[in-house]
């Protein structure tokens, strides 16, 4: 009998929403320049921050949030674009969401780094330019404005339109469990991820030492 489960813990579905409010904020910002960049730049280190702290979730956060859970071989790619689906793909992510999620967070991060040693020679520079030459600094910064942007913008259409194809295709809305955290599946079997106080606490405790790491981070070039 279909019934529900808690798919999404809180701490991953604060992570998402945080990550898109400030992905949103960083467009705005870097495209408008000027005194805008310093808050560019603080929601790099916040968009850092989310990132570590989602590294960290991946190995001790609930069950569907574990890469354990979603991170496949190209095996199990192939098997679904086949139409062959594992079951762990109708509950948490499926293979292409996970190619997803992974493509995200590596160019999300590189996107962060560029921009931490960068030097735009106009209204920015990179709290860690001075640990790059002149021309690392000045790559970085090519590859953070004329690449990393579009590659990040480009995945982030993509997956508006995968949620709107899954909505409108085959009647599935991937928003609403982000936002509840619950989603109806057909097995009893599926594992439900923790999502407790405790839980709660130490997801607060790993984003506050993430926080701080990447305050460190930061001070390392001041």
């Amino acid at each position: 009998m279909p019934h529900r489960i808690r798919v999404w813990d809180l701490p991953t579905r604060l992570f998402h929403w945080s990550l898109v409010a400030c992905v949103a904020g960083l467009v705005v910002t870097g495209y408008a320049g000027g005194a805008r960049m310093e808050w560019h730049a603080r929601l790099g280190y916040a968009v850092l921050t989310l990132l570590l702290f989602r590294l960290v979730w991946g190995f001790v956060g609930g069950h569907w949030s574990r890469f354990g859970s979603f991170v496949r071989g190209p095996s199990h790619v192939a098997a679904y674009l086949r139409g062959e689906s594992h079951p762990d793909g109708l509950v948490g992510h499926n293979p292409l969401g996970a190619l997803s999620v992974l493509a995200m967070m590596i160019f999300l991060l590189a996107q962060v780094a560029t921009g931490l040693v960068g030097d735009d020679e106009i209204s920015f520079t990179g709290p860690l330019n001075r640990f790059v030459t002149s021309a690392q600094g000045l790559a970085a910064t090519w590859y953070h404005k004329r690449i990393g942007q579009w590659v990040i913008i480009g995945l982030v259409v993509l997956h508006v339109g995968a949620v709107l194809f899954y909505l409108g295709r085959r009647g599935e809305n991937l928003v609403r469990p982000m936002v509840h955290g619950d989603k109806t599946v057909g097995t009893g079997s599926a594992v439900a991820s923790r999502d407790d106080a405790r839980s709660r606490a130490t997801a607060l405790a790993v984003l506050l030492a993430c926080a701080g790491a990447v305050m460190a981070l930061v001070q390392l070039g001041r």
